[in-house]
């Protein structure tokens, strides 16, 4: 367990960080407090964290979607931390922010959504720390065309672009 929890950091631990403002759109709010929460719950064990996804999901969407849409996000999450070279930061439950980790998740699946392949690569490669991003865009597609499915399609500004991507992963090699 100790292990885990050492690939998941709070952001709030981390003085350079960057916490950005929550996104007022609903399918980002989605993928970046889904992405925290079941991430922090693979990481704690805590049934909690899953909860709280559970809670936000079923409240927006309804239990049935929210199920199946969970079910995705779950993959999604674990081929990140089963490939990440890296230690993904998130911010704490309730935060009314997202850190760069987060906003990286939320850009991977709008480029997803959107079809902008240079932008997923890059932002997928800074989230993991590797190059070796095959399950992790496995992942990414099925979340991204069950969100599109629900009538949940992020915003093409929620795609980071390519070279800020590579930049956040740059800073990190450092």
């Amino acid at each position: 367990m100790a292990s885990a929890v050492s690939n998941v950091r709070s952001a709030t631990s981390n003085a350079t960080a960057n916490i950005v403002p929550l996104p007022a759109k609903a399918p980002e709010r989605l993928v970046g407090v889904g992405f925290r929460c079941w991430l922090a719950g693979l990481a704690t064990g805590d049934i909690k964290c899953w909860e709280d996804a559970w809670n936000s999901f079923s409240g927006m969407l309804g239990p049935e979607q929210a199920k199946a849409l969970l079910l995705d996000l779950s993959k999604f999450v674990r081929a990140v931390k089963a490939n990440a070279q890296r230690n993904i930061e998130v911010s704490p439950t309730g935060c009314r922010s997202f850190c760069r980790d987060e906003c990286l998740a939320i850009s991977i699946i709008a480029a997803c959504q959107h079809n902008e392949r240079q932008a997923l690569t890059a932002s997928a490669a800074a989230l993991i720390g590797s190059d070796d991003i095959g399950d992790t865009l496995n992942g990414a597609q099925a979340l991204a065309a069950a969100l599109r499915q629900a009538n949940q399609l992020l915003c093409p500004e929620s795609v980071c672009p390519a070279t800020c991507a590579l930049r956040a992963q740059r800073r990190r090699l450092m």
